[in-house]
């Protein structure tokens, strides 16, 4: 795999048009994106999908690439926020399928493990909160950027990064039932 410097040359490349280095940088990137996309979600399958959706995205608006932060960080708010749209729309499609029966409260032992399950109770957790703050806590929590890359990333002073995530942790934990 090509390291950070080759990346974000590729994906200045990318953003200017370049749709060689558009292949190149897809086919990069996919491997960092299906494990990203396998930290949120329970499945191998589901986290294909998101990979996949991920990758589309990453294509479609490669040109919206600023450079305000490194390729690797804006890449990593992408694939969090096609991750969890991926969820929703499985959710979506399995209320569909499963004719109006509501999803379980909790995830069934015997058909999920206890990660998944987790992963399960987070999702759904992230989409009880607002959009902003459910970002900020994926970003940091869940794929490990610093204060200083999630601020350049949302273009915030660190201190809102803080303050968000505070505020996002304590209603995560609340939706969870840990408080």
């Amino acid at each position: 795999m090509p390291d950070a410097d080759d990346i974000d040359a590729l994906a200045r490349s990318a953003a200017r048009g370049d749709p060689a280095a558009l292949d190149a940088l897809l086919l990069a990137v996919r491997p960092e994106v299906l494990r990203l996309c396998a930290r949120f979600l329970p499945s191998r399958e589901d986290a294909e999908e998101a990979c996949q959706d991920t990758l589309v995205a990453l294509a479609r608006g490669i040109t919206r690439f600023e450079g305000r932060s490194s390729f690797r960080t804006w890449l990593h708010r992408l694939t969090a926020n096609r991750a969890r749209s991926t969820y929703r729309t499985l959710r979506r499609r399995w209320r569909l399928e499963a004719g109006g029966v509501p999803l379980p409260e909790q995830a069934d032992p015997r058909r999920t493990s206890v990660v998944a399950g987790t992963r399960l109770d987070l999702l759904d957790a992230f989409d009880a909160v607002r959009p902003d703050l459910a970002e900020v806590v994926a970003l940091r929590d869940v794929l490990g950027l610093s204060y200083p890359e999630i601020a350049a990333l949302l273009d915030v002073p660190v201190g809102t990064v803080k303050s968000r995530l505070h505020l996002a942790r304590r209603q995560v934990r609340q939706h969870l039932g840990a408080e």
